[in-house]
């Protein structure tokens, strides 16, 4: 098994607590607004990220998820994008 991270963009009100408790430094904050004219976080860094799901728990506003996926799953799905 693999996790996915997600931030909903349009729900972050860019308050950057997520960024301050990331201990990979993996987040920024965007120089682009959502519909909402907020700054979201965003994985600057996706790379680095340890899914500790520190950034998830620190976040008012329920913008980032962290779930866990099935490889196999995630596998075909890239398969089948490639020869679909």
């Amino acid at each position: 098994m693999s996790y996915q991270h997600h931030i909903d963009k349009e729900r972050c009100k860019g308050c950057g607590l997520c960024v301050s408790v990331c201990p990979k430094k993996v987040l920024e904050m965007a120089t682009e607004i959502n519909d909402k004219g907020y700054f979201p976080a965003y994985q600057a860094r996706p790379e680095d990220c340890v899914f500790c799901a520190m950034c998830s728990e620190m976040c008012p506003d329920v913008a980032i998820s962290i779930c866990q996926v099935d490889d196999n799953v995630v596998g075909k799905t890239r398969q089948e994008s490639t020869h679909g």
